[in-house]
């Protein structure tokens, strides 16, 4: 069982920071203007943290230790993760790009006729479940430059479904 499901970890243990969200490499961290907010005011909440912790008092010095040591870790990944932010401003409103909010008809299968809704942004925005996907999934590489009216086949765990683009509108996310 991995440590990091024990309560019983030794004061010498290595903390482990969570890495952030992957991009390729050689891919610009590209952010909508509300991925940057996001990602600053999750700065702000670290950083208020460390604070607070820093002013506590405590019994257990060595827990304090690990647990500014994640912070200061996770402060320092987050702060290099804005540092290469690259906000991306639509300006292309009829094609699908960076930023935009993405409406599908599912044109094939069992599914036909229901619509999905997908904005695409940065890979710490990123969360399948509220439909925003990082511009590095597939899904997001595959609508790139299509036009409404325009259908492409994407993978689902039916097969390929082919979809049509219904909408497509910018400023959302």
């Amino acid at each position: 069982m991995s440590s990091a499901f024990l309560k019983n970890e030794t004061a010498d243990a290595p903390v482990v920071i969570p890495a952030r969200a992957p991009l390729p490499p050689g891919t610009p961290n590209y952010v909508t203007p509300h991925g940057l907010v996001l990602l600053r005011s999750e700065l702000t909440d670290l950083e208020t943290k460390r604070a607070h912790l820093q002013a506590t008092e405590v019994d257990d010095e060595n827990e304090r230790s690990r647990r500014l040591a994640w912070l200061n870790g996770s402060i320092a990944n987050l702060n290099q993760r804005i540092s290469s932010a690259r906000v991306v401003d639509a300006q292309e409103q009829d094609r699908i790009r960076f930023g935009a909010t993405v409406g599908l008809r599912i044109q094939t299968g069992k599914l036909a006729g229901t619509e999905r809704q997908f904005t695409i942004v940065g890979v710490d925005q990123a969360n399948a479940t509220q439909g925003l996907i990082a511009f590095t999934a597939p899904l997001a590489k595959t609508l790139q430059g299509k036009r409404i009216g325009e259908t492409v086949m994407v993978p689902s765990l039916q097969g390929k479904e082919q979809m049509e683009v219904i909408s497509i509108r910018y400023g959302i996310a």
